[in-house]
Order: structure tokens, then sequence, then C-alpha cells
């Protein structure tokens, strides 16, 4: 056997071990992201049991300005009275469900709506992005309106939203008020797709894009081979920031337009009891973090299909 092959055969055990130790540290960190996470749930419950034991009962106040909330069991019910509330009728009815499917209704339309709306907003965000990475005149002209775009309160849109979609009717087809709601939540989607993906296709080196283009790739090419690869990095956070932010308009857009069956309508119908059921409003709420949980945990999961691409995760 030559020198060199014996080397080389050499290396073989080297490599192995390499890649079962990039793989065990991949996994201690997996395990102490979610050991941290849960600690953070852990201890905003203990501080919120903790300040409503010794906190002001009529709260913290500086002349008119309340710097602290109230601590009476209206204003800040124990964590176990929330909890318990779920497993409660909703009303009073005796055929009346349980709380807890109420939630689980209601966050299943939204949730629906938002992923819909996430969809149609990373479409967009990826179709900008790829336009002004591709014409450096329409990054210049488009880029300036995307940021604007944010600007504008959701609240103030979603009425005008509405009626514009209810004057929408092709043969058979006739808008529906969740399609308004999808549509409000695909515009608070696209903006961090947009951006995200506009700064990973610009990030791979200038020695690599000029080596492509030394051997005559073209744009396509070069754009399926090295930019969306490149992109990966920064393209994962900010689909998960979509997924948030489709979770968050489509609750603000419930609200705005009165669609009834979401999430978002029965914050705003609970939120009424509060005098007499203190431990009602704050199902919806569990219902609404529930449904933003699961859908950045969704994209997560699809991320684990280009975890090869996702060295040096950068955050959009």
């Amino acid at each position: 056997m030559t020198e060199t092959a014996t080397r080389q055969f050499d290396a073989v055990p080297a490599t192995r071990a390499k890649g079962a130790a990039a793989s065990k540290s991949g996994r201690a960190v997996a395990w102490r992201r979610w050991i941290l996470g849960a600690l953070g749930i852990v201890f905003v419950g203990v501080a919120w049991e903790v300040y409503k034991l010794v906190g002001p009962e009529k709260g913290f106040t500086v002349g008119e300005l309340i710097l602290l909330p109230r601590t009476n069991d209206l204003s800040m019910p124990h964590i176990a009275t929330m909890f318990e509330r779920l497993s409660e009728p909703l009303t009073g009815a005796s055929n009346s469900i349980f709380m807890w499917q109420a939630v689980v209704e209601a966050s299943e339309f939204s949730l629906y709506v938002a992923a819909v709306g996430w969809i149609i907003g990373v479409s967009v965000g990826l179709l900008l992005a790829l336009v002004m990475q591709r014409f450096r005149t329409a990054q210049s002209a488009v880029l300036p309106w995307i940021i604007l775009s944010q600007t504008v309160p959701l609240i103030a849109i979603a009425p005008l939203v509405r009626r514009w979609g209810a004057q929408i009717q092709f043969g058979d087809f006739v808008w529906e008020n969740w399609m308004s709601v999808a549509l409000i939540a695909s515009y608070l989607a696209f903006f961090p797709v947009s951006i995200g993906a506009l700064k990973g296709l610009n990030s791979p080196d200038t020695n690599h894009v000029e080596l492509f283009r030394s051997f005559g790739v073209g744009w396509w090419k070069t754009l399926v081979k090295l930019r969306i690869p490149a992109s990966v990095p920064y393209l994962m956070p900010a689909l998960q920031l979509a997924a948030a932010n489709a979770v968050i308009g489509t609750i603000v857009a419930e609200v705005s337009i009165g669609l009834k069956g979401g999430i978002g309508r029965m914050v705003i119908e609970f939120a009424g009891a509060a005098g007499g059921d203190p431990g009602k409003p704050w199902a919806p709420i569990f219902g609404a973090v529930a449904i933003g949980l699961i859908a950045a945990g969704v994209v997560a999961v699809l991320g684990l299909f280009v975890r090869r691409y996702r060295r040096g995760e950068t955050n959009a």
C-alpha cells in the first residue's frame, strides 16, 4: 500500500469520528434549546404568581400613571384558575361544549386562515426578492415601498380590504370575509420573506459568483445552484417570522372586520366576561399563543429538509 493510500485509509476513522461528534453536538444544542424554552415558560409563570403574591392589590401608580398592574383576582387571576376554566363548560347550558373545545375549534379556523395568508405572503415575498435581485433598478424602486407598506396600521386597512373584496365576483365565485383576513395576514407575512430572501440571494461570495460567470453559467442556473442554497440561513428565520406575523395579522383582522369563528373574535367576546369570570378571557389568549407556536414549529420542521444548508444561520 502506498503512503498516500495509507494516509487516506487512516483519515477515514477520524472523519467518521468528527461527523459523530458534530451530530452529538447538534443534538445537545437542540436539547438545550428545548430545556431553555421550557424554563422560560416556567419562569414567566413563577414571576406571575410571585408578583400576585407580593404586589399591591390596586397596582403601583405614580399620579394617574399605572406602572404595575393590579393583583386582585379579577384583574390578575391565578394561573391555576385560567387552566381550570379551560376544563369547564363554555356556558351554563346543559348541552354546552367545554371551553377547551371551543378554543380548539376557533384556533383551527384561525390557523387555517393564517396558513393561507402565509402561503400567499411567502409567494409574493419570494417573487419580489427574485425580481429585486435580478434587476438592481427594481430593487431601488420597490424596496422603499416594501418598507413603507409596513407603516400602515392593519386596523385601518382591514375594513377597506373587506369592502373591496365584497365587490369581487367571477361567475359562481364569491369573495368571503375569511379571504379578506387571509389577504391581510399575507400583507404582514410577505415583508420579512422579501427582505430575508433578498439578503440571502445577495449573500454568496463575489469570488463564487465570478467563478460561475467565468464558466459561462447563466443567471438561472446560478440562482438554483448557488444563490438559493446560500439564502437558506437567511430565509428560514424569515419564514418563521412570517408565520408569526401571519397569525398576528389574522387575529387583528378578525377583530377589525368582526369575522366570527376565529380566535380573534373570541378574544373580544370573552373580554367582556372578565368582571364575573376572570379565567374566561385568558382561554382564547392561550389559543392564540398555541397557534403561533404551531405555525413557527411547522416552519422549523420544514427547515429540517434543508438542514445541510443552514450552517451559520443568520437572522433576517
